[in-house]
């Protein structure tokens, strides 16, 4: 029951990172598909800070360099969906999609090419190994173990609700992912709101991508992406109603299906079910699936949320 406790908070902290980001541009205006592509980079570059930096320099400067260069990482790569959607309206969609498989290929040929040259050409493998790094994010309470991650996690949901409800900086960006036309009537530039919500969405979502790949094991393989735990957050975020508390709610459901998976030989009645494995790890996408065909109906995102924004219209 502890191990269950523990991954479901761990995998409830990835879906609600990632599902505030998106909520965080589609509140401006701008559909993020690009958020699995987004988690990849934020891997990488968190992975990169455990695997060479020494675990000498203690947890704090740890965590908190992996938190940044992870969150840096996704914040740049969010900008090709920044300048492509919003400087040259181009598609959202089909730029979230050609995100997502640039991602994925470009960490996994920089990780192979990385790897060949410390090992003199001896190593083509796309892991990278943070065993080490991986223990001072965890602290032992009896059988249960806490990650800073999940504090993080905390944090950004606090801050995510205090700057979308109590600001005036959420105000604003709600109001262009509203209505635009009359956001920009009363001065609000809606092209620097739209840049801010989707840079915001890339850092929470490259932080959420490095929170994934360490939540389970401490050698990452980055051809295997991220699973599909973006789009799974874009249902997290559907489904929690683009609202951070109902986010993190929803959260929490689809990490306790996600840790049925991994803990689930530990109970003796599931073992006497002989459900194949597979089948709990497809728990939270069969769930997804259910959840969205009973609640999309009845699901009002921003209303001019994937229309891309022409100052010359009313």
């Amino acid at each position: 029951m502890v191990l269950l406790l523990q991954y479901t908070l761990i995998f409830a902290s990835v879906l609600m990172l990632v599902a505030l980001g998106g909520c965080f541009s589609e509140r401006s205006g701008v559909v993020n598909i690009g958020l699995e592509g987004i988690m990849v980079i934020g891997a990488l570059g968190g992975a990169l800070v455990m695997k060479f930096l020494p675990v000498t320099v203690g947890a704090p400067v740890m965590v908190i360099t992996t938190v940044l260069v992870s969150a840096l990482f996704g914040l740049l790569f969010s900008l090709f969906l920044a300048v492509a959607a919003i400087s040259f309206k181009a598609d959202q969609t089909i730029t979230g999609t050609a995100m997502n498989m640039l991602a994925t290929a470009g960490a996994t040929v920089a990780v192979k090419a990385m790897n060949t040259a410390a090992s003199g050409g001896n190593d083509v493998s796309s892991d990278i190994a943070y065993t080490h790094a991986k223990d001072l994010f965890i602290v032992r309470m009896g059988s249960f173990e806490f990650n800073w991650f999940m504090l993080v996690a905390v944090i950004c949901l606090v801050v995510s609700f205090v700057a979308l409800y109590k600001t005036k900086f959420g105000l604003r960006l709600r109001a262009c992912g509203e209505h635009p036309q009359a956001a920009d009537s009363v001065g609000i530039n809606v092209y620097k709101m739209r840049y801010a919500g989707v840079l915001i969405s890339g850092l929470l979502g490259g932080l959420g991508g490095i929170v994934y790949i360490t939540a389970g094991v401490s050698v990452w393989k980055f051809e295997n992406g991220v699973a599909g735990f973006g789009f799974l957050a874009l249902a997290v975020m559907i489904f929690g109603a683009w609202h951070p508390l109902k986010i993190a709610l929803a959260a929490l459901l689809f990490g306790f299906f996600r840790a049925l998976g991994n803990v689930y030989s530990g109970f003796d009645f599931m073992l006497a079910l002989n459900i194949p494995s597979v089948v709990y790890n497809m728990l939270p996408y069969i769930i997804s699936l259910v959840v969205l065909a009973f609640t999309s109906k009845k699901s009002q995102g921003p209303k001019a949320s994937g229309i891309p924004y022409d100052k010359g219209t009313r």
